[in-house]
């Protein structure tokens, strides 16, 4: 794929959009159909930006400096986080510490253009200047130098790296949708006992009051508990699943729970490791080392910015795919880790048990983690962090046996495709981010069929092998 590249100024072949706030002070510019971007809704490593938290009326955007950008053209952040970029996948406004930028179709176009930028987003931040925030202005474009290829070149090069943001978001959606099948069983069977409910006014049995609005969600389909009896499918839930379950509760230390489960403590059905002072693992030059996951690898993942420590820590301390991992100071959040093996540092816990599902025990330990983080909010009582006494005072409650067989044939399929998919999305993310900056630059020109051929196996996981044959 031959042909000339030709050096511009970035501002010579972008539009630059402003952007700007309704005024606060008035209801009726706020809350209406237009999605308002600003910074933390699109400050991820995503190529698209689908949604906004806030959003304005049609007179909030005629009184004021906001514009809509359309879809597909792009987002930069100019303030604060600067440099943080995405392509809108539908119309929306933006505030005005942000830019919009639509290529001029003589040089470029859009989905080129943010790959380009993504590539020249470092000297961005390196020349932005500011009192108080490091800013992006109008005129830091006049001093981006950038070199273009031939517009066929521009699509073969979107082309694959598109091809593999698809992939990539596409795996987040399946992932957020199997979080929602997963989220929505163990809340119905395990929070609200809804089977439990189904067979209590199926049998005639009471059914306590906290779960008395359940009880009357379900009589709306037949009025009368006995439509239940007569017209189980209505229930959305197999009769062989229903036979499982009770058709009773029985008082517990935390109220009514259906009869035969048990009540126990987070601690007694995972086990919580503390991770090492990995600064005393360090790797001697040329040594084989991993990166240390600290509570900013979970928030962000692993970046240049990691530490690395030796590999001759303990097994138990090595962190693998899959993992569940805890952040028990600062930044309370867990996580199913999906970027490799890493060494466990301090201030994180890894999450498992012997006796007990994962899915089983990660719902558990997301169900508690509101309070966890109001404890660890609370500098009165603590040092932001929760103490080990907490994960004893967290109660969950245990089905019987059988019930555990079941929800994990459905929920552990789940989990296992949710784990599948994070690993594939990150060894996409590396792939690409391989093959950007050689393929802006120009260092890596490669024929159309080539190019073609990558997209084609962009699902393949060894990425070294694939760039290889590429290449």
């Amino acid at each position: 794929m031959g042909g000339e590249w030709s050096n511009h100024r970035l501002a010579d072949v972008i539009e630059l959009i402003g952007g700007g706030t309704p005024k606060r002070s008035r209801s009726d510019y706020w809350g209406g159909d237009i999605p308002w971007l600003s910074v933390k809704d699109f400050n991820d490593d995503y190529r698209h930006v689908y949604s906004a938290e806030e959003t304005i009326t049609e007179d909030g955007l005629n009184n004021s400096s906001t514009k809509i950008l359309e879809a597909g053209e792009i987002i930069i952040s100019a303030r604060g986080t600067v440099g943080a970029l995405a392509q809108l996948a539908r119309p929306m406004a933006f505030n005005q510490s942000c830019y919009g930028i639509n290529a001029k179709s003589e040089f470029t176009f859009n989905d080129y253009l943010f790959y380009l930028l993504r590539y020249t987003v470092a000297n961005l931040q390196r020349i932005t200047h500011g009192a108080v925030f490091d800013t992006i202005t109008r005129e830091t474009f006049q001093h981006v130098d950038i070199t273009l290829p031939s517009i066929p070149e521009q699509r073969a090069i979107a082309h694959i790296l598109g091809t593999l943001d698809d992939k990539i978001e596409l795996n987040r959606q399946m992932n957020k949708t199997l979080e929602a099948m997963a989220q929505a069983l163990f809340k119905s069977w395990f929070i609200d006992f809804d089977p439990v409910v189904v067979n209590a006014l199926r049998a005639g049995n009471p059914v306590p009051d906290q779960f008395a609005q359940r009880a009357c969600l379900r009589r709306s389909f037949g009025r009368q508990a006995a439509h239940y009896r007569d017209n189980p499918r209505a229930l959305s839930l197999p009769e062989d699943t229903l036979r499982q379950f009770p058709d009773r509760f029985q008082d517990s230390e935390l109220g009514p729970i259906p009869e035969g489960w048990g009540v126990q403590s987070l601690d007694d059905i995972a086990t919580f490791l503390n991770g090492l002072a990995c600064q005393k693992y360090p790797a001697a030059p040329g040594e084989l080392s991993l990166p240390v996951i600290k509570i900013r690898e979970l928030r962000q993942g692993i970046s240049g910015n990691t530490d690395r420590a030796t590999t001759n820590v303990p097994e138990k301390y090595i962190v693998h795919n899959g993992d569940v991992l805890f952040s028990w100071s600062g930044s309370l959040l867990i996580d199913i880790w999906t970027q490799g093996k890493g060494v466990l540092n301090q201030h994180v816990f890894k999450v498992s048990s012997e006796n007990y599902p994962k899915w089983f025990y990660f719902h558990w330990l997301d169900f508690h983690l509101l309070e966890f983080q109001r404890i660890a909010a609370d500098k009165a009582t603590t040092m932001g962090h929760i103490k080990r006494h907490h994960l004893a005072d967290a109660k969950v409650i245990v089905p019987d046996s059988d019930i555990m067989k079941l929800a994990s044939a459905h929920v552990s399929p789940i989990f296992d495709n949710k784990i599948e998919n994070a690993i594939q999305a990150r060894s996409l993310a590396t792939l690409r981010d391989i093959l950007l900056p050689k393929l802006i630059s120009g260092e890596l020109r490669l024929s159309a069929a080539a190019l073609e051929t990558l997209a084609a196996q962009a699902g393949v996981p060894d990425v070294e092998k694939l760039l290889e044959e590429a290449i």
